[in-house]
């Protein structure tokens, strides 16, 4: 138990077993919130990135709190890290400004550099990750590369999110070896990382009323105190157009459906403006215009340069727009490469203990892959 006081923050915060509560006396903007609140148990791997509480669901790892807006993405500062990890608390981008914290930790941040169209912005090397006392990654070896968008598909349970949370830093790896941006991703500050990667996670729940927008500006938390940190407004205007949520940016957060939820949580990421995009299943609450709509988010942000991988069920949309697939089963990569080349119905008909064929599109020449039916 302690008290703690940064600016005009001021409050305390106690955490006993696995449980951590943060009660807050006064916000930064100097607005007065009586109702504390709990994040599951603490977990020391995970750190949110930007934006007032985040406790979501526990994941499919058991990590308390991932189901949350942003406590399945990039870290603000190493300093709240501690923090952070006990209570689930994260800061958003104003929240910083206001406060006068962005400076504090008087180190200067390594800013992403644009890199050459196939250079390797995030890999692993012979990556094994346990999980709840078992291997859940055994030997993995992917690239994700600069102009490129890299889809992970695979059956149920086949350990896609467990990779895209050992490339993003927020699982260790129990053996072998994640690299970020040419550095091994233990190596980056919480504070740089977020600048390099920004992480889409499966599910979206925020505790508070948010308005759209601010949620959307949260993604731009890691820029606070950077010389691109004037480009706030821009990035929050140009992430809510392109995701088509403009239209509500001042409803609350909680009032939103499911699929204005996953847009708005994608708009967040976009704005972050990190050259490595790492996103768990966008498209799964989405309807048909717009699962288009975030593939071809995906596509104009390769063609920018940056590096887009993305956990995908839906085989079909992973042809059509992932230069690269790479197929997780059990933990190992079974297959990676073109999907003209990786997509063979006997193939997929092993992984998905499911009998497909696959078809050539009519007109594009796209693999469709369709599931044997009788009659």
């Amino acid at each position: 138990a302690g008290r703690w006081t940064a600016g005009r923050i001021a409050g305390r915060w106690t955490a006993g077993g696995t449980a951590g509560r943060w009660a807050p006396r006064r916000w930064a903007v100097g607005r007065a919130d009586p109702e504390p609140w709990t994040t599951g148990r603490a977990d020391p791997e995970r750190v949110g990135t930007g934006g007032l509480p985040s406790s979501g669901p526990a994941d499919d790892h058991g990590r308390p709190g991932t189901g949350g807006l942003l406590s399945g993405g990039s870290a603000d500062d190493r300093m709240f890290s501690g923090l952070a990890r006990l209570t689930g608390l994260t800061w958003s981008s104003r929240l910083i400004r206001f406060s006068g914290l962005a400076g504090l930790s008087g180190r200067r941040r390594e800013l992403p550099m644009r890199v050459a169209t196939g250079t390797a912005v995030a890999e692993t090397r012979g990556l094994h990750v346990r999980l709840g006392g078992r291997e859940t990654l055994t030997g993995v070896e992917v690239v994700a590369r600069a102009g490129e968008v890299l889809a992970l598909v695979g059956p149920n349970g086949a350990g896609k999110s467990t990779l895209l949370a050992a490339l993003s830093g927020d699982l260790p790896a129990a053996r072998g070896e994640v690299r970020v941006a040419g550095r091994p991703v233990a190596h980056w500050s919480a504070r740089e990382l977020a600048l390099h990667r920004a992480v889409l996670p499966q599910s979206t729940t925020l505790a508070f009323p948010f308005p759209v927008e601010e949620v959307v500006r949260m993604g731009r938390a890691p820029w606070a105190g950077t010389a691109l940190e004037d480009q706030d407004d821009e990035a929050v205007a140009e992430a809510l157009a392109a995701t088509e949520t403009a239209e509500f940016a001042a409803r609350p957060f909680s009032s939103l459906s499911g699929g204005e939820r996953a847009r708005v949580a994608l708009a967040r990421v976009l704005a972050q403006r990190a050259p490595l995009l790492l996103l768990d299943e966008p498209t799964a609450a989405l309807d048909l215009r717009h699962q288009e709509l975030v593939l071809d988010i995906c596509r104009k942000r390769a063609a920018a340069g940056d590096a887009v991988v993305i956990v995908l069920h839906d085989l079909a949309l992973a042809a059509a727009h992932a230069d690269r697939v790479a197929i997780v089963d059990t933990g190992r990569i079974a297959a990676e490469g073109p999907p003209s080349r990786v997509f063979t119905a006997s193939l997929l008909s092993r992984i998905y203990r499911q009998p497909v064929e696959v078809l050539p599109h009519p007109r594009t020449g796209v693999p469709l892959v369709l599931p044997k039916r009788s009659g």
